[in-house]
């Protein structure tokens, strides 16, 4: 079938509307930036949703480990007064026996009265050491809630960081981007020379793109839901040949430019697929295939 003949079953090619202004060429440009700053503000707050979910649960489990200690503490200190106290009991009586005793029996009672002494002083000794060691429990797991959420701002810091970087690269990429009139619709398509370009092109979300690498001398190979095969490659003007079945028709497109995007139409889509080749070496095509979003059968005539 030779280029530019309307493929069997087709209704002839629509009229191409006229090239838009340049206002309008901005347009693609402008609606991918607003997507891109939607997307990073979306990722920006799931993060500090998820930096305010952990500083609730850092305060709750603080707070519950408080009361634990505040629980502990409270029956330990109990359980020591009432000792204490018992003790105490047990040294004023010993005392009054004491001072009551002659001889032997109030040497004895003395001697008890010192133990009782000795029993007292361990008990409070031991009651200020399980009060000072709840208190610097309840300081290290406040200390490491601290440094927890710490890093969770730096985490976020980090966050806002990348995400601004990643808008500032974008927004450059998109701008590079260039524009070149389509042989179909003559109106101008924004091409991808390199993979970042190509990525940004992908961050628009207008189109579907396939990469591919194409050997010449192999059969042909499926790139999306379409046959390409490489009939010339001339690296030395950087054009090549390439034949296309699509919808069981074959089109060769002769004579081609590296960075043109070559137009056909199938029954799939109202809008043109396009085949851009960034790399024309020995034995070998590289490039991409850019498919409408919607895949929606263009009507009969």
């Amino acid at each position: 079938m030779s280029e530019g003949s309307t493929p069997p079953g087709f209704a002839p090619y629509p009229p191409a509307p006229p090239p838009p202004s340049g206002g309008g060429a901005r347009i693609p440009i402008l609606f991918g930036i607003v997507i891109a700053l939607v997307a990073a503000n979306v990722y920006l707050f799931v993060q500090l949703s998820n930096v305010r979910s952990d500083m609730v649960k850092m305060r709750d489990s603080l707070l519950d480990e408080v009361t634990k200690v505040r629980e502990a503490h409270s029956l330990s200190a109990q359980t020591n007064r009432h000792t204490i106290d018992t003790l105490r009991d047990q040294l004023e009586a010993q005392r009054r026996q004491m001072s009551m005793a002659t001889g032997e029996a109030k040497a004895e009672a003395a001697r008890r009265v010192e133990e009782t002494e000795k029993r007292l002083q361990q008990a409070q000794a031991e009651q200020a050491k399980i009060f000072d060691s709840k208190v610097s429990e309840v300081r290290q797991e406040a200390d490491t809630a601290n440094t927890k959420i710490a890093e969770v701002g730096t985490e976020v810091s980090g966050v806002k960081t990348d995400v601004a970087s990643t808008k500032s690269q974008l927004e450059k990429t998109i701008a590079d981007l260039k524009r070149v009139n389509g042989e179909l619709t003559g109106q101008g398509s924004l091409i991808a020379t390199n993979g970042k370009e190509l990525d940004a092109l992908r961050s628009l979300g207008e189109r579907n793109y396939f990469q591919f690498t194409l050997p010449r001398g192999k059969a042909p190979q499926k790139v999306g839901d379409v046959l390409i095969e490489l009939k010339k490659a001339d690296p030395g003007r950087h054009r090549f040949t390439i034949e296309i079945t699509a919808d069981d028709t074959k089109m060769e497109k002769k004579d081609r430019n590296i960075n043109e995007p070559v137009q056909f139409y199938t029954s799939k889509a109202k809008q043109p697929y396009e085949i851009v080749v960034n790399s024309v070496q020995k034995n070998q095509i590289v490039g991409y295939l850019a498919t409408p979003k919607v895949q929606a059968g263009r009507s009969g005539g």
